[in-house]
């Protein structure tokens, strides 16, 4: 704490110019945020789609192959 001895007691800052900000706008700043716009969507999109997907005749096959109505 010896580092800041000389400036610990200070006075804080009060802009003359911007006024103060309302408790609920700083909490705003701070909310959770979607980083990647449209992902949830994407996952969503991928999710339906592979349930449409039938599923393989059973053959062995790896699954990624086409198949023919069984």
């Amino acid at each position: 704490m010896k580092d800041y001895e000389d400036i610990i007691r200070l006075p804080r800052h009060v802009s003359s110019v911007h006024p103060p900000m309302a408790a609920a706008a700083r909490a705003a700043q701070f909310l959770p945020f979607a980083a990647l716009a449209g992902f949830e969507e994407a996952i969503r999109e991928t999710e339906r789609l592979a349930e449409e997907k039938p599923e393989p005749c059973g053959d062995g096959g790896s699954g990624f192959e086409e198949y023919p109505d069984c």
